[in-house]
């Protein structure tokens, strides 16, 4: 099993919450979706995993920003798109 961060179920929880919530934020503002979609596809990008999960939470390795830009643009977005490489002023204020 994998090394997993020293977190409790509520802090998780939080950067679960946190992570949807601005990986939706970037599938409307960038991707098109409606709030709904966007939440259904942040919901399916950041399943709840189990606390007994190998590799429970890897997917925090990468910000909402990259993998929502992966999942709008593709690999390899940062060619067709260098701006798009650092997540906007706006995103940043999410926090």
């Amino acid at each position: 099993m994998a090394d997993r961060p020293d977190w409790s179920e509520d802090e998780y929880v939080q950067c679960l919450q946190d992570e949807r919530r601005r990986f939706a934020w970037v599938m409307q503002r960038y991707g098109g979706l409606s709030a709904t979609q966007a939440r259904v596809a942040a919901t399916q990008r950041y399943p709840f995993e189990a606390d007994d999960a190998p590799y429970r939470g890897l997917v925090f390795h990468d910000e909402a920003w990259r993998w929502a830009m992966l999942k709008i643009y593709g690999e390899g977005y940062w060619i067709q798109h260098p701006e798009l490489v650092e997540p906007s002023a706006e995103y940043r204020a999410l926090d």
